[in-house]
């Protein structure tokens, strides 16, 4: 008794061997469209993102007709060879910077050591303190912004660079007591415990084992508060006096003109932070393979 075979599509072929449905080429699209779904779904995330980086860039290259930087006109590269050629920009950039770097380093030191406090001690109100941390998170710039003006206002300090400092601390503390301290519960204190029994001293294992362990966290906490204080606009429109920021800057010229310096400026700090960010990747998994 041979085994029928039927070679027509979508029918059951023999041949000696359990029989099949061959699939459908309709089918076999959809199911690798399924197994693929999430892979097209995280492309098309980070197209939408960085689909406004990509106009940025772009345009820092365009010669506007006019003092507004919306439509292209023809390539140029005069924004990149005279990028400081609008006045007052590298002033309020170099403003945004130096703010940007002190608040950072206030913020990091307080932040990190509150989150040790937070993580490692047990203390009366440890669990308010807990929850006033989140409270600059989740309060609206607008009202924070409004109540340090207010504070300062009473306190007879004029407003500068020191009220400045002090807002953007606040504010960028928070997010760095939370970042170190998701680092700080993600440990395994059998590695501090294993350098006790080895006769280590407290400041020998909190230099060799807590600190190393640590500081990706506090780095990244770090990076997030330089990137906050960069880019905020309210809490600094309330508290800058007479001083403009970079963001500030920006802001007032949307009203007369966007110059194509602006775009310049945009597309070196995208691509530095890029940069950053790779350079930190590949060191990683240069460790990883160095302590395989």
């Amino acid at each position: 008794m041979t085994t029928a075979t039927e070679n027509r599509q979508g029918e059951w072929t023999g041949g000696g061997h359990r029989a099949q449905r061959t699939r459908p080429p309709l089918s076999a699209a959809l199911s690798w469209i399924r197994e693929h779904l999430v892979t097209f779904a995280g492309l098309a995330a980070l197209g939408y993102l960085l689909l406004p980086v990509a106009v940025v860039f772009v345009f820092s290259f365009n010669d506007p007709a006019g003092n507004f930087n919306f439509a292209w006109h023809e390539f140029s590269l005069d924004a990149w060879t005279d990028v400081c050629g609008i006045g007052g920009m590298c002033d309020s950039l170099w403003l945004s910077i130096r703010l940007a770097l002190v608040a950072t380093l206030g913020a990091t030191v307080l932040g990190t050591l509150l989150a040790f406090a937070l993580v490692r001690h047990r203390f009366r109100g440890r669990q308010p303190t807990n929850l006033l941390v989140f409270l600059p998170m989740a309060t609206p710039e607008v009202v924070l912004g409004s109540s340090l003006l207010a504070l300062f206002v009473q306190g007879g300090v004029g407003r500068g660079f020191t009220t400045l400092f002090i807002s953007h601390v606040l504010f960028c503390m928070s997010f760095v007591v939370v970042t170190v301290k998701a680092r700080l519960q993600g440990m395994d204190p059998r590695l501090e415990q294993a350098a006790a029994d080895l006769y280590a001293t407290p400041y020998q294992t909190f230099r060799r084992v807590t600190l190393p362990l640590v500081l990706p966290g506090i780095v990244a906490a770090s990076l997030l508060s330089f990137s906050l204080s960069f880019d905020d606009f309210i809490v600094t429109n309330f508290n800058s006096g007479n001083l403009v920021t970079f963001p500030m800057f920006v802001f007032g010229a949307n009203q007369r003109g966007v110059p194509p310096q602006i775009n310049v400026i945009g597309s070196i700090m995208f691509f530095l932070a890029l940069f950053l960010v790779l350079a930190a990747q590949y060191r990683t998994k240069a460790s990883r393979r160095a302590t395989k």
